[in-house]
């Protein structure tokens, strides 16, 4: 049986996220891939966060309504539905960390799920999180490191 895989051409699992993926570059996604979904997925939800962030867990990307007949998302290349993030903005924000606060973990998880997502335009995580409750079969996890 194959496992349920994330992964980025941009950086490997426990690198350094290249700044052109930050605040401080270009700040466009990075082009991910994933493979072997469970066959019994019907939808595909993506959150992206830093659990370093000084004030608890900061959200950088809310997505959902991700194309299953697809393999990944492009560079910069958004989601049919993205959310609000953090920064009170729908889609991509990148790592942004406060300059000496350290290296930062970025988890990119990608959930499959047995259901549709249902929620509103621009939702935000907490919103997701419910709607996606007891329907995620597998997640795959991608971990980045940001430090400014």
């Amino acid at each position: 049986m194959t496992e349920f895989a994330l992964r980025s051409e941009a950086f490997a699992h426990g690198d350094e996220i290249p700044r052109r993926h930050t605040c401080e570059g270009e700040d466009v996604s990075p082009a991910l891939a994933w493979s072997d979904p469970p066959a019994q997925t019907r939808a595909l939800a993506l959150i992206v966060d830093d659990p370093d962030a000084p004030r608890g867990t900061f959200t950088h990307w809310v997505a959902w309504d991700i194309d299953l007949l697809g393999s990944g998302l492009g560079e910069g290349e958004s989601a049919r539905s993205e959310g609000r993030n953090d920064f009170g903005m729908a889609g991509w924000s990148g790592p942004c960390p406060p300059p000496g606060h350290g290296a930062h973990r970025y988890f990119f998880r990608l959930h499959a799920l047995d259901a549709e997502v249902r929620v509103g335009f621009r939702a935000g995580r907490r919103e997701l999180e419910r709607a996606i409750a007891g329907h995620v079969l597998a997640t795959a996890e991608l971990i980045g490191r940001y430090e400014r």
